[in-house]
């Protein structure tokens, strides 16, 4: 065996070999070589899991290369144009729809910022399904937008292949293709066969072998042209796929194989045997069901005659165009790639396998081929969909495929017209949709022959139709395809009957008794099974339905819709009423109806009548809609409440923006054509009938409603005439054009609330299908928005909530375009119509139009267009005016249930009428009243006679108790105005007759007649039948109903003007000139109230008619009489005492309210930062009271006010937390920047945690331990900061405080068991109590007396002081508490940051984390007051300092330790000593010398364990003493900083000056000694000269070195004034910069040595030397120079100690967010090295972490709590990269802060949903850092969480 020999050889050496074979062109012997070595090689029955298969492989086709060099030169000839980047979910992708042809276009991130898109419309997006980058493919997109790479068509410079590189791909793929089936088909079971089914398993192990061939299609052009000729070759596949004959394995999978696919037909084969016959025997029993549906021979011609009549529901040919079994059969492969594609779909679309076939799209023969082979397999893929458990995994990957197919316009023609691409896609969807179709219930239960599809299946609820509808949606969005779908007949029916499916689906019933026990939430899938299947391709056909050569199309569509529509309607059997208490919202065929309709009259200028069917017709297609718009007042009127919410959701959807185009506006419309086409008095008697008020609309007072509960009908009634109103006035298919609709849609959503942009984008309903190329945000849509609204920048509100950009309504939109009509249609939620109307109240308050209560402003409408005319005839019917009559009338007899709404709607009508008026009234002659017809109220439809028109008697039905009954019938006329003429008097002459004439009415028979006369138009005996009394078919009411006869004597206009008078309440009555006023004020009419209104009305029927102009001013002549001097009858008496009691309680509630607010106002002052100008508020607990007085504290719990005492003290309410924000001071003003590319770093070396922490470990090297650690500070790091909000309170009613909130756990976020609690008075954040010292409040003239003592005899007074021994306080409740502060103090922050010695735990450890917190507080507290303290005292942030009484408990707890007196500091300041080295004697290491000791660290400690109170004289006697050392330290740190040559200078210049009187106070002398006393002993100059030049600047002038000195003791200075003010209560002056130096020195009691007035102040005039300054810098100085092991550059190091710090800053950022996001979100994270899925920066340091990540736990912390720890001592501030939105973490809890980065319109975008460039907003970034600098988190923010460690 030659092959075996093969294998044992080297595989390189091999694959030349067999290379060089093959290239000898001789009788085959290579090949058959070749194929031996893969027969062993890829032998089928190995382990798919083996790896030495694939290394083989990898050999061969590298021919003996290496197979990395041989991917780059197959590389190398790429010729692909396109880059065809194929990416899976969560990718992050671009979408430029400005470059964009086909709405699906989509480029990779390198493509995109290759490409130049500045300006673009575009956005970022994460792929849901996966996708490819089309850059390079013209059909998607347009070349301007392709990237440098793609744009130049690289196909023509590639050098062609030589033969021979690809030859050993072309013998061996095949074979490891083959070798790849086999295991698949080997691997599948079918999962009925109950076999363990681990299909998971069987691709884990060919995962490398699909990688494989994943690779090699990343090779380029040359290489998947190999691939693809033998994935398409026929001959190939039929030699291979059999397998050899003698493989009984090969056998066996083929086997399988032809068993799957056999399966793999819609219809089984024995199904189709049996159909005929099956058909047949379900044909006999009527059954409407699913069986009949389920055997889907419906679909197939030769069963057709055997099953003509199933279910009664007409049987849908295909085309005979079709190959109508092909759809359904079995598949058949030729070819490889249809039978992987075969197993793909198998195995339910496995990634690796999707991103293969796709991978190879580049190629175009290629594309071609599998797009027919996805085509061919479609019923395949849907079936297998509809079966699989991961529906939702595998919908994804299917579009994944298919919309890289399909969006081609080219391709997708091609396969319809090759491989009936449409038919496959209707039929498999009618067929999927058959798969769950149930009787429908609508109309007659019984009897109803129509099935809908049941939204409770998976089918529906988990939308698993969505890639079937999507690619159909796609498809149509080509032109050429939508037209063959327009024009196939066959398919149209099909389609129709599809979209019947839907009509009527998710019916509710009106649950009358009980509550509904279950709420079905199935309407989710209702709504979007309507909009995606039915709406958006529907929307997707209009598109091409625009211009008038599309008219035919447009006709053959709502043929069809009609013939549906009445199969529709004989199936349900409907014939004239609806059933009561049901409700559908759901009829796609009506709404296809409407919509084509629209179109066909907007764009195409067909005739309207010409598409409209029969009247009767009519009638019927109006029911269910008008259904719908009663119910919508139903469910609002709360009718429908025991059915729970889940129906008020329905009536939401159904309006809401993305629906309300297809569902409630078609309605609309529809019910507006159906009411121009009908007779106008049907449709209104009909309107009232469905809203359930005909009971209502009667003149009586009392009436009886079967129907409606009395409080249901006033909300029934408002909702009949506001849909009246909604029906005569909205435009939007009648006559608007595009720009006005979005104009108006625009307006009716900023007057409700103010805006974002996207919110705005979102709530404008937009043609809802995606791919119709109409685009929101297309640039019409910017300009409107400019036209109408303003743009407010985002804001912050005091609370630190964070404002969006808003858009805001301009003025002249809220005057002349605020369009209440247009609100109530888009209003979701009730409560925004009174918003946009609370609005509109404001702005004309504000204006001055109008200061009450305003109506609804009445807008001028759209002229209709001519089509639509008849709509008007609806304000023109005699119904409608008696309505109106009827209702006026009850309004001002103060009848129940009418409202002013009601009147409004009402006089709304009018108006509508009024201003559209038919042709024929413009003519002023009425026709005479006399004419008086018998059977109507008025003698015509005219709206303008009707108004002046006088009705005298009417005749009403009541029950017996009513008023009306009790009267007697009226007396002769001769009391009656002779106005009314003859007719009145002739209908009293006689009583009979009189019952005749008055007026009945009742709308239910009216309608009744209308619907008989409509039918039977042959005969006209209906006009004499007999009318069906009101309550005749009802149910017998309980009061007997009997007929009076009722007085009225109005007409509308008589009721207008006594409405007038009631409504201006007397003070205003009509005058007739205002009939005549100019035009000019008409614009002062159109905003007001009701009386506005009216007055508009009768201006406008006196303008258009002389009649009414001569009734009205008859009619205020009537109403005018004199006016006689009022008298008070009792009930006036009433009126105005209820008014004055009224005038009087609100006046004592404004009073009330005024205090409370004043109240809140002192109380805000004291607790906000307000900057007030007093300093002393009563909160200001440092020195509160006159002298001699003790301190009194006001207890925030119990209210009492005392002093603070030994017993019970008070304390102050405090905040601890630990903080590192001083560590991250740098020395430089400008902040880091974050990196955003990998030559960017951040140091943290250079921070003033790490600087310090270098310093105390380098003092540990050399020193005493407990020396060290007295002669620096911690706390830079993890220091604990004190803050209060200056409450006091008990200490003990804080613990029974505490102890309540401990058993009412209601405290979001923060744990009582942590000692956390919110400030009970102001509600601030807090977690401890700080008591407070009692006693007197400091005596000043004792204490603060100025001394006349000298230095020398305070140091000795401050020495004893010293000496005095700390006794031990004695036990007490304070003391108690005082060290319960202190343990809380040392809880606040972790271990690491207390211990610094080298015996954890000692004392010296303890004692320096006390002076430290001390000293960490000072320093914040500059650093609040901007670094320095030259804005002065009268900050804000006394009122809130709690250091004075932090200072009392550190101090007490300090004098616990004595200081070793051996070792006092004190004297080695004061006292000149001789036994510098006793102490190294006994072997210890030595104590740090003065020169290296942190002079404010000595202060504080000196003052803490000094006996309190301090005297202030001792206090300033201390500060000037550790002030010479101060400046002793800044003289050595200049002298290590001068170069050898200045130090030589500067010694012998300033020698000369020692002999000065004053030399101790000059600087040069002082320097010139500190120069020669450091050179001695081991010096302290490093002999390299050149290291030190480095710290050297330029050359020194005096001046320089006068700045510098200062600047080395401001730090000191600034501390010492703080303290002072803090200890002393003493005012900080406030400075200019430059005089801060001395201005701080005087107020510290410093006095300098004058020298003259005019010269400038040195430094060095401020010094006091105790001892000759001469001895004591020696001595100082001999410390350094007389150690022994230390390096020169170590003491450099100790001694150039820069004191100056930066104020903190967070990182600067970029200004786009783009530059962060592409640089961090595929980052590895340093520590797992993975990309994090959830990444996450540090805004302090720049640390890049894994969020929530598993990956990089510890000990159950993420790493995120981990780095807050770390890096902020447990405050962290993170920017999640993904989100863009930044979190806090503070402790136990976190919050979400908001975003830095805003779009252009000022909006966050959290998620980066919407993917929109964003910038940096400056504003925001400084807020957070301020929040972070002065620990506000816990205050500002309120929404804070445990985060359990997970984050």
């Amino acid at each position: 065996m030659m092959a075996a020999s093969l294998l044992r050889r080297d595989k390189k050496a091999t694959a030349a070999q067999l290379k060089a074979d093959l290239n000898r062109i001789d009788d085959g012997s290579g090949a058959r070589l070749l194929q031996d070595l893969l027969d062993c090689v890829l032998n089928p029955e190995m382990q798919a899991g083996d790896t030495e298969a694939l290394e083989w492989c990898k050999c061969l086709l590298a021919g003996g290369d290496a197979f990395d060099e041989f991917c780059k030169t197959v590389r190398s000839y790429d010729n692909a144009t396109l880059c065809g980047l194929v990416w899976t979910a969560n990718f992050v992708a671009y979408r430029c729809r400005t470059c964009g042809i086909s709405p699906c276009m989509s480029l990779c991130a390198e493509c995109f910022n290759n490409g130049d898109h500045t300006g673009h419309d575009f956005n970022m997006f994460r792929s849901q399904a996966g996708g490819a980058c089309d850059c390079g493919d013209s059909n998607v997109m347009r070349e301007s937008g392709f990237c440098r790479r793609h744009r130049s068509k690289t196909g023509e410079n590639v050098p062609s292949i030589p033969r021979d590189l690809l030859l050993m791909s072309e013998m061996v793929l095949p074979r490891f293709i083959i070798h790849i089936v086999q295991h698949l088909r080997d691997g599948y079971t079918e999962p009925e066969t109950g076999a363990e089914r681990d299909l998971q398993k069987v691709l884990q192990q060919l995962d490398p072998h699909i990688s494989f061939l994943e690779e090699l299609t990343k090779m380029g052009g040359a290489m998947r042209t190999v691939l693809t000729k033998i994935l398409t070759n026929q001959q190939t596949f039929k030699d291979l796929s059999m397998g050899q004959e003698d493989n009984v394995y090969a056998k066996k999978n083929y086997d399988k194989y032809l068993a799957a696919l056999k399966s793999s037909g819609l219809v089984s084969a024995e199904e189709k045997a049996g159909a005929g016959g099956a058909d047949a025997v379900l044909g006999a029993h009527s059954l409407p069901g699913a069986a009949a549906e389920a055997s889907a021979g419906s679909v197939k011609e030769e069963d057709q005659d055997g099953g003509q009549n199933v279910g009664q529901r007409k049987r849908v040919k295909l085309s005979s165009s079709t190959k109508d079994k092909s759809i359904m059969d079995a598949l058949k492969h030729k070819c490889f790639l249809e039978e992987l594609l075969f197993w793909t779909i198998k195995y339910e679309f496995p990634q690796k396998m999707v991103t293969f076939l796709l991978n190879m799209l580049p190629d175009q023969d290629y594309k071609i081929a599998f797009t027919k082979t996805f085509v061919q397999h479609y019923a395949f893929i849907m079936e297998t969909l509809m079966r699989s458990h991961e529906s939702d995994t595998m919908s994804n990957r299917i579009v994944h495929i298919s919309v890289q197919l399909f969006s081609n316009e080219e391709l997708a023609r091609h396969m319809t017209e090759e491989c009936q691409l449409l038919d496959i896609m209707v039929t498999v969807l009618h067929y999927m949709m058959e798969s769950c179709l149930i009787k429908c219930e609508l109309q007659d239960e019984e009897n109803s022959r129509h099935v809908v599809v049941n939204c409770g299946e998976p089918l529906l609820k988990n939308n698993t139709y969505w890639p079937l509808v999507s690619d159909f949606i796609n498809i149509l969005s080509h032109q050429s395809v939508a037209k063959r779908f327009l024009e196939d007949h066959s398919l149209l029916i099909l389609w129709m009957s599809f979209v019947s499916f839907f009509q009527g689906m998710n019916l509710n019933k009106r649950e009358l008794n009980e509550h509904v026990e279950f709420e079905s939430q199935t309407y989710y899938a209702a709504f979007a099974a309507e909009l995606e299947a039915c709406a958006q391709p529907m929307w997707g056909l209009l598109t091409h339905c625009k211009v008038k050569e599309t008219q035919e199309y447009t006709k053959t569509v709502v043929r069809y819709c009609l013939e549906t529509l009445q199969m529709w309607f004989d199936a349900i059997g409907f014939v004239d009423e609806p059933a009561p208490n049901q409700l559908t919202f759901h009829l796609p065929l009506h709404r296809y109806y409407a919509m084509f309709l629209s179109k066909a009259v907007k764009c195409q200028g067909i005739d309207l009548d010409s598409l409209l069917p029969d009247q009767e017709m009519l009638m019927k297609i109006m029911v269910h809609p008008l259904q719908i718009q009663a119910s919508l007042s139903e469910i609002h009127s709360n009718m429908w409440v025991r059915n729970g919410l889940q129906i008020k959701g329905q009536a939401m959807t159904y309006v809401q923006s993305h629906f309300c185009n297809s569902m409630i506006d078609p309605d609309i419309f529809l019910l507006q054509v159906c009411a121009s086409r009908l007779d106008p008095d049907y449709f209104i008697s009909c309107v009232f009938e469905r809203f359930k008020v005909v009971d209502l609309l009667t003149m009586a007072s009392q009436h009886q409603n079967a129907v409606l509960e009395p409080e249901q009908e006033r909300p029934m009634l408002e909702g009949a005439l506001t849909f009246l109103v909604l029906l005569t006035s909205l435009r939007i298919h009648l006559g608007m054009a595009d720009d006005e609709i979005l104009r108006a849609e625009m307006v009716s959503q900023l007057c409700m609330n103010d805006r974002t942009h996207s919110s705005l984008l979102d709530l404008i309903p937009e043609n809802p299908n995606p791919k119709s190329g109409i685009i929101p945000g297309s640039c019409s849509f910017e300009a409107m928005l400019s036209a109408v609204a303003d743009f407010k920048a985002p804001v912050f509100e005091p609370g630190g909530s964070m404002q969006q950009g808003m858009y805001t309504p301009k003025a002249e939109v809220w005057e002349k375009e605020f369009d209440p009509i247009m609100v109530v249609l888009r209003t979701v939620y009730r409560r925004d119509v009174q918003s946009a109307m609370d609005r509109y109240a404001a702005f004309l308050k504000q204006t001055g139009m109008h200061s009450g209560n305003p109506w609804p402003p009445y807008k001028e409408r759209t002229p209709l267009h001519p089509c639509y005319r008849g709509l008007v005839k609806l304000l023109h019917c005699k119904t409608l005016h008696i309505v109106m009559f009827t209702l006026l009338y009850k309004i001002s007899m103060d009848h129940s249930n009418m409202s002013e709404h009601v009147l409004c709607m009402v006089l709304y009508l009018i108006e509508l009428g009024l201003d559209n008026l038919v042709q024929e009234d413009r003519e002023d002659e009425e026709p005479s009243i006399e004419e008086h017809c018998h059977d109507s109220w008025f003698p015509g439809t005219s709206l303008l006679s009707n108004l002046h028109h006088v009705i005298n008697f009417v005749r009403v039905r009541v029950p017996e108790n009513a008023p009306e009954v009790k009267k007697e019938p009226p007396a002769s006329t001769s009391s009656e105005p002779a106005a009314a003429g003859q007719t009145s008097r002739r209908l009293t002459g006689n009583w009979r007759e009189n019952l005749r004439e008055a007026q009945v009415f009742s709308l239910v028979a009216e309608r009744r007649r209308k619907f008989q006369e409509i039918i039977n138009r042959s005969s006209r005996e209906a006009d004499q039948a007999v009318r069906p009394k009101a309550s005749s078919g009802r149910w017998a009411p309980t009061p007997p109903l009997v007929t009076e006869i009722l007085e009225v004597r109005e007409s509308m206009l008589s009721l207008l003007l006594k409405l007038h008078r009631k409504l201006s309440a007397l003070q205003d009555p009509f005058s007739p000139e205002r009939l005549d006023e100019p035009p000019a004020s008409a614009a002062r009419r159109t905003h007001g109230d009701g009386v506005t209104a009216i007055e508009r009305i009768l201006a406008k029927a006196a303008a258009h008619s002389r009649h009414s102009r001569r009734s009205i001013l008859d009619l205020c002549a009537r109403n005018a009489p004199p006016v006689p001097p009022r008298k008070h009858s009792p009930s006036d008496k009433k009126t105005m005492d209820k008014e004055e009691r009224r005038q009087k309680a609100r006046e004592r509630q404004q009073k009330l309210l005024a205090e409370f607010a004043s109240r809140q106002k002192s109380f805000m002052e004291t607790a906000m930062d307000v900057e007030s100008p007093d300093g002393d508020m009563a909160m200001d607990l440092d020195a509160l009271e006159q002298p001699e007085t003790e301190v009194l504290y006001d207890c925030v719990i119990c209210g009492q006010s005392g002093p603070s005492t030994e017993e019970r003290p008070t304390g102050l309410v405090v905040l601890l937390q630990a903080t590192s924000v001083l560590g991250h001071r740098c020395r430089s003003t400008e902040p880091k920047k974050l990196p955003t590319s990998d030559e960017e770093h951040i140091y943290p070396a250079d921070t003033c945690g790490a600087i310090h922490d270098v310093r105390l470990t380098l003092l540990q090297r050399f020193f005493k331990d407990s020396s060290c650690l007295q002669s620096v500070s911690i706390g830079w790091d993890g220091g604990v900061y004190v803050q209060t909000c200056g409450h006091t309170l008990h200490i003990d009613c804080h613990k029974s405080y505490m102890e309540s909130l401990r058993n009412d756990q209601v405290l979001q976020g923060s744990s009582v068991e942590k000692g956390e609690f919110t400030c009970p008075l102001c509600r601030q954040f807090a977690n401890s109590v700080l008591p407070c010292q009692p006693g007197r409040a400091p005596e000043r003239g004792v204490w603060h007396g100025h001394t006349n003592k000298g230095l020398t005899v305070l140091v000795k007074e401050v020495e004893e002081l010293q000496d005095q021994l700390g006794a031990f306080p004695t036990e007490s409740n304070l003391t108690k508490e005082m060290e319960s502060v202190i343990k809380d103090i040392k809880n606040t922050t972790q271990k690491k940051y207390m211990d610094y010695g080298k015996t954890p735990g000692s004392p010296d450890n303890d004692f320096l984390f006390m002076y430290s917190v001390a000293r960490t507080n000072l320093e914040l507290e500059l650093v609040h007051r901007g670094g320095d303290l030259c804005c002065g005292g009268a900050s804000a942030a006394a009122k809130r300092s709690c250091l004075n009484q932090l200072f009392h408990v550190l101090a007490m707890h300090m004098r616990l330790y004595s200081i070793d007196s051996a070792y006092n500091p004190w004297t080695r300041l004061t006292q000149i000593s001789c036994s510098r080295h006793a102490d190294t004697c006994n072997g210890g290491s030595p104590e740090v010398p003065m020169l290296f000791r942190d002079v404010p660290s000595l202060l504080i400690i000196f003052v803490l364990t000094m006996p309190q109170p301090l005297r202030k004289e001792h206090f300033t006697c201390v500060v000037k003493v550790l002030y010479t050392l101060q400046f002793t330290q800044a003289l050595a740190a200049l002298c290590v900083r001068l170069g050898p040559d200045e130090r030589q200078a500067w010694s012998t210049s300033g020698a000369l000056k020692k002999s000065l009187s004053n030399a101790d106070r000059c600087w040069e002398a002082l320097l010139s000694h500190a120069i020669n006393e450091l050179s001695k002993g081991r010096s302290v100059y490093a002999a390299d000269a050149d290291h030190m030049s480095m710290l050297s600047s330029s050359v020194w002038s005096p001046q320089s070195i006068e700045y510098s000195l200062q600047q080395f003791c401001l730090p000191f200075l600034r501390l010492s004034c703080l303290l002072q003010h803090h200890l002393y209560g003493d005012n900080l002056p406030g400075c200019p910069k430059e005089d801060e130096f001395s201005v701080l020195a005087s107020c510290l009691g410093f006095s300098p040595l004058a020298l003259s007035p005019s010269s400038p102040l040195y430094s060095a005039s401020f010094l006091e030397w105790p001892v000759c300054a001469f001895d004591l810098m020696s001595m100082w100085c001999a410390e350094v120079t007389g150690l022994a092991e230390m390096q020169a550059d170590d003491s450099q190091t100790l001694l150039v100690q820069d004191p100056q710090w930066a104020a903190p800053h967070l990182l600067q950022l970029p200004e786009n967010y783009n530059t962060i996001f592409q640089y961090y979100h595929r980052k590895a994270c340093s520590y797992c090295k993975k990309v994090p899925k959830d990444p996450a920066l540090c805004l302090v340091c720049g640390t890049f972490v894994c969020l929530k990540g598993m990956c990089c736990k510890q000990q159950s912390f993420c790493e995120c709590v981990l780095h807050s720890q770390a890096c902020g001592a447990a405050t962290g501030i993170f920017l999640l990269i993904n989100a863009s939105v930044i979190i806090i973490i503070r402790g136990h809890r976190f919050c979400l802060w908001g975003s830095v980065y805003l779009d252009a319109h000022g909006e966050e975008d959290r998620d980066l949903r919407r993917g929109k460039p964003l910038f940096l907003c400056e504003e925001r970034y400084r807020v957070l850092g301020q929040q972070w600098v002065s620990h506000t988190f816990d205050h500002i923010n309120k929404r804070w969480g445990p985060h359990y460690n997970g984050l």
